[in-house]
C-alpha cells in the first residue's frame, strides 16, 4: 500500500486520514494542534511534529487546510522533506485566481500539483462517499486516479485547466450556502404561521429542485428568460413572506427583494422571475 502524508487534520482532514489508514496505507499527518494528530494513533496515523517531516518519503501529499494563504505557508515548510516523486494533492477551498498562480509556481519549479476540492463532510470522507473534483496535469491524474477514487463516491477530472476545480467548489458551495440561507427563511415563515418546522422543511420535498437546476437554470443560463413565472408576481409574494415574518430576522428574502424591485424599476417586470440573473448571463 502507499506511504502518504496529510497536512492538515480538522474533521475533514482527520476523517480522510483515519479512511485510509484503514484501508491498509501508511500515513504520517501533521497538524498545528499536536493533539488533533494524536488522536489519530488509534488508527495508525503516525504523527509528525513539521509538514517536512510528515511527507519524507510520502508518494502523495494531501492537503486539508483553511484557505489560499495557509496553503501557501504549509507548502512552503514541507519543500525540504518532499521526495521527487510526490505528488501535491490540494483539497482546500481556495480562490480560483491564486490556485492558477500557484499551480504554475509549483510546476516551474519541478513540484507536481493537482487541485481536488471536495463536496463531502467527515462521514462521507470516511465511507468513501461524495464528490470529488480534479483539476491540473492529466498526466499526474492518470497516476492518482485509482488512488484518488478509493476516496470518493464520484471522481470527476475536470480537466488541465488548473483553476476549474476552485471555480466549481465555490458554484456548489454557492448553492449550499444559498439554499440553506432560503431554508433558514422557510423556517422563519412557518415559526411566524404557526407551523412546525419540520412540517414546512418536509414540504419542500414537494418540489423538483433538480427539475428547476436543470430547466430554470438552464433557461437562466442560455439568457432566456421568457416569463412562466412574472417578476412582478414573483415579487409581490416575497412581499407576502417579508410582511408575514414581520420584525423577525432573515438571511435571504430581503435582499431578494431589494433586487427585484431594481429590475421592476428597470422595466423587467413582465420578465419570468428569474431576470435576478440578468446581468450574469448573455440575453437572447
Amino acid at each position: 500500500m502507499a506511504n502518504i502524508a496529510f497536512l492538515g487534520t480538522g474533521l475533514l482532514g482527520a476523517a480522510f486520514a483515519e479512511a485510509s489508514a484503514k484501508r491498509g496505507d501508511t500515513v504520517t499527518a501533521w497538524n498545528r494542534s499536536m493533539e488533533k494528530v494524536s488522536a489519530l494513533a488509534q488508527f495508525g496515523v503516525k504523527a509528525a511534529a513539521t509538514p517536512a517531516e510528515a511527507v519524507q518519503g510520502a508518494s502523495r501529499v494531501h492537503l486539508v487546510l483553511k484557505d489560499d494563504a495557509v496553503v501557501e505557508e504549509v507548502i512552503a515548510a514541507a519543500r525540504s522533506g518532499l521526495s521527487s516523486n510526490a505528488i501535491l494533492i490540494d483539497h482546500s477551498t481556495t480562490l480560483p485566481g491564486l490556485t492558477v498562480e500557484r499551480a504554475a509556481r509549483l510546476q516551474a519549479a519541478g513540484l507536481k500539483y493537482l487541485h481536488c476540492p471536495v463536496f463531502m463532510g467527515p462521514p462521507a470522507a470516511r465511507n468513501a462517499q461524495g464528490s470529488m473534483m480534479v483539476a491540473g496535469p492529466k498526466a499526474l491524474f492518470d497516476k492518482v486516479e485509482a488512488d484518488l477514487a478509493k476516496m470518493t463516491g464520484r471522481l470527476q477530472y475536470m480537466g488541465e485547466r488548473s483553476d476549474l476545480a476552485a471555480a466549481n467548489k465555490l458554484f456548489g458551495n454557492a448553492m449550499i450556502i444559498g439554499l440553506s440561507a432560503v431554508m433558514a427563511d422557510v423556517l422563519t415563515l412557518a415559526q411566524a404561521s404557526g407551523v412546525k418546522g419540520e412540517d414546512a422543511i418536509k414540504l419542500l420535498g414537494m418540489l423538483d429542485l433538480n427539475g428547476m437546476v436543470g430547466g430554470r437554470g438552464l433557461n437562466m443560463a442560455k439568457g432566456n428568460f421568457a416569463p412562466s413565472f412574472e417578476l412582478a408576481m414573483a415579487r409581490k409574494d416575497v412581499r407576502l413572506m417579508l410582511e408575514t415574518t414581520g420584525n423577525r430576522p432573515l438571511a435571504a428574502l430581503p435582499a431578494i427583494a431589494a433586487r427585484m424591485d431594481q429590475l421592476i424599476a428597470a422595466g423587467h417586470g413582465a420578465s419570468d422571475a428569474s431576470i435576478l440573473g440578468f446581468d450574469a448571463v448573455p440575453r437572447t
